[in-house]
C-alpha cells in the first residue's frame, strides 16, 4: 500500500484516510492542552508508515510498533524523505507484547490497521490497543471483511473457495489463504464494545476498487475520480458493509 495522499493509492485508502483525518481534527479541538495541536498517535502494525507519515505531516507525533525490522527501516527512510523524521518513531514489537515497548494510556489516537487478521487472539489485541488510549482517545480499526472475500473468490470463478469462506469459522478459503481471519462488521463492533469503547462509525472499504479492472481506470478519462466518489458514497451504507474487502471501525471512549 502506498501513501494515502497519492491519487493511485487513494482507491484503497481514501475512505479510511478521510475518516481518520476528520477524527484527528476533532480530537485536536477537544484536547484542551497547551499543545492541543499536536496529538500522540500510536500505529500498531504500521509497517513502513503508510498512514504514520501522512499523520505526521499533519503535525502529530507518531509511534509505530511493528514486528518487522525491514518495515521499520523503510519507515525511517520514508519519514526522512517526507521531512517528518523528528515526529515519527519506530519500535519493534507487536500487539501481544505491546506494553513491553509503549506506555499504557499515553495516546490520543491508536491505529490498528491490518493486525487483527493475524493475531492469535483478536479480543486480546483490541483490549491492548484500547488500554494504550488516553481516557478520551480514539481508535481506528481496520480489518479484512468476510463478505468481500466471498464475492472476490466467486467473481474469480472459485465457487468452492467462496463457499468455504462462508463455512470456515475464521473466514478462510483454504490452506493457501494468506489471510488468517476475516470479520463481519458486527464481529468487529462487538470486539470494540467489549473492550469498553463506543462505536462511532463503521465504513466499508474497497467495496468496488478490487473488482474494477485496472485497464478500465487507465482507459476511461475521469474513471478514477468517479470511482473514488462512488467508494465514498457507499462506505457508510450498511448494505455495502457485507461485500467490502475491508471494514473500518472508528470508536471512542464514552
Amino acid at each position: 500500500m502506498s501513501d494515502p495522499l497519492r491519487p493511485r493509492a487513494s482507491l484503497r485508502t481514501a475512505v479510511v484516510w478521510e475518516v481518520l483525518r476528520d477524527a484527528l481534527d476533532r480530537r485536536v479541538k477537544a484536547a484542551g492542552r497547551e499543545d492541543a495541536g499536536v496529538l500522540e498517535v500510536l500505529d500498531t502494525g504500521g509497517g513502513s508508515g503508510n498512514f504514520a507519515v501522512p499523520v505526521a505531516r499533519l503535525g502529530h507525533r507518531v509511534t509505530v510498533v511493528d514486528p518487522s525490522p525491514n518495515a521499520l527501516f523503510a519507515l525511517e527512510r520514508r519519514a526522512a524523505e517526507a521531512g517528518v523524521a523528528d515526529r515519527v518513531r519506530g519500535v519493534q514489537g507487536d500487539t501481544h507484547g505491546l506494553f513491553d515497548v509503549v506506555e499504557r494510556g499515553a495516546y490520543d489516537a491508536v491505529l490498528c490497521h491490518g493486525v487483527l487478521e493475524y493475531v492469535d487472539d483478536p479480543a486480546e489485541g483490541v483490549r491492548n490497543v484500547v488500554e494504550a488510549l488516553r481516557p478520551s482517545g480514539t481508535l481506528s480499526l481496520l480489518a479484512a471483511g468476510l463478505g468481500g472475500a466471498v464475492l472476490g473468490r466467486a467473481l474469480a470463478g472459485h465457487f468452492t473457495e467462496a463457499r468455504q469462506v462462508l463455512a470456515d469459522p475464521a473466514g478462510q478459503w483454504g490452506a493457501g489463504d494468506p489471510v488468517r481471519r476475516r470479520f463481519t462488521a458486527e464481529q468487529l463492533s462487538e470486539l470494540v464494545t467489549a473492550a469498553g469503547l463506543e462505536v462511532g462509525a463503521v465504513h466499508g472499504v474497497r467495496v468496488f476498487a478490487d473488482l474494477v479492472p485496472g485497464v478500465l481506470l487507465d482507459a476511461e478519462p475521469g474513471a478514477m475520480d468517479a470511482l473514488l466518489q462512488l467508494e465514498a458514497a457507499a462506505a457508510e451504507l450498511p448494505a455495502f458493509h457485507s461485500v467490502a474487502t475491508q471494514l473500518h471501525v472508528l470508536a471512542e471512549r464514552g
